[in-house]
């Protein structure tokens, strides 16, 4: 068989391919043998007494034409009803069983322009929203979400496969709109709650063992000043969930390193502290390239993606086919009207 012959095969498929097999019913029905007794009582005309009523056009002729519109008619239904599709091509995309949250700082520190981009001096947020929304658009196969925080946390973007959506909300980010404040407890407690709501039990001995696919990724530039929760109590929290914690400490100064007595210094050893109890790890950022480091550490350390098996795209085609049997039934109706 020629190759275009199979390729345009392989192009279109049904979606109930056992309806065409009621292609042929007409036919069957046409070898049951007519009635013989009784009679049907239509009256035989001959074709002579009728010729000039019928302007030069046969009765013959016309009823070929409609066996023609009903045998159409027919084929175009259970064409459809079969439901004709075009298969599309699809490509692979990278899959993976981990959900990933990023909880960020929004705190009026991160107004602090002590970061550069593209040669210009940028805010810490402005960096953040560069760098974090080209780590998340890399993660194309993950359920990944967004928590903010800063006197309270709040869910941004729930997780969920549609990483250009939480790029996007990333971008869109706004200082003050949750306070200026630093409540990291609050903001990891809120990551977790959205990222392993089923946990909980699975942890209480109640469910199956959590989970070591879920991941929280936690950015601060300061310390944890607001908030009902100690941010090292959550992280052992999320230890008893089996939720890895990656926290990033952001700013050139910290509460360690501090000899002017700077005000809203980043604490590194709390952020560290709650890495270290969770099984994840802590990073160390002063300035944008070590953000970008970073980031692409963390795509290392999450990685394991694999290519999913394409799925076939497919579009159906059956409103073709019922179109045309809707013309077919005009035509007859049409025909009708003028015997």
């Amino acid at each position: 068989m020629p190759t275009w012959i199979t390729a345009l095969a392989s192009a279109f498929d049904f979606a109930a391919p056992l309806a065409l097999l009621l292609l042929p019913l007409p036919l069957a029905a046409r070898l049951i043998p007519p009635e013989r007794q009784g009679g049907s009582g239509a009256l035989r005309v001959p074709p002579s007494l009728v010729g000039g009523a019928e302007h030069a056009e046969s009765i013959a002729a016309r009823g070929r034409r409609r066996l023609w519109l009903v045998g159409t008619l027919w084929a175009a239904l259970v064409v459809a009803l079969a439901g004709p599709r075009l298969v599309l091509p699809a490509t692979a995309l990278p899959a993976s069983a981990r959900e990933i949250v990023l909880a960020l700082d929004l705190s009026g520190s991160m107004e602090r322009k002590d970061f550069s981009l593209d040669g210009e001096t940028v805010s810490r947020l402005a960096a953040v929203k560069r760098v974090g929304a080209e780590f998340i658009r890399r993660r194309a196969g993950d359920r990944i979400g967004l928590v903010e925080f800063a006197d309270q946390a709040y869910v941004a973007a729930a997780p969920t496969f549609d990483t250009a959506t939480v790029a996007r909300t990333l971008e869109e980010a706004t200082i003050g709109l949750v306070g200026r404040s630093t409540g990291i407890g609050d903001g990891l407690g809120l990551a977790l709650k959205r990222l392993a709501p089923a946990q909980v039990a699975a942890a209480d001995g109640a469910g199956p063992p959590p989970s070591r696919d879920k991941v929280v990724v936690l950015l601060s530039d300061g310390a944890n000043n607001a908030g009902q929760t100690a941010p090292k109590d959550v992280a052992a929290l999320a230890k008893d969930l089996g939720v890895r914690v990656y926290t990033i400490a952001l700013g050139p100064i910290d509460m360690a390193d501090n000899p002017n007595n700077e005000q809203d210094v980043v604490d590194v050893e709390t952020l560290r502290a709650m890495a270290e109890t969770s099984g994840g790890r802590a990073f160390r950022v002063k300035t944008t390239d070590d953000l970008e480091n970073v980031a692409n550490a963390i795509d290392e350390l999450e990685g394991g993606r694999a290519k999913a098996p394409p799925l076939p795209l497919r579009r159906d085609l059956w409103p073709w086919p019922a179109a045309l049997a809707f013309l077919c039934a005009c035509g007859l109706l049409a025909t009708r009207r003028r015997i």
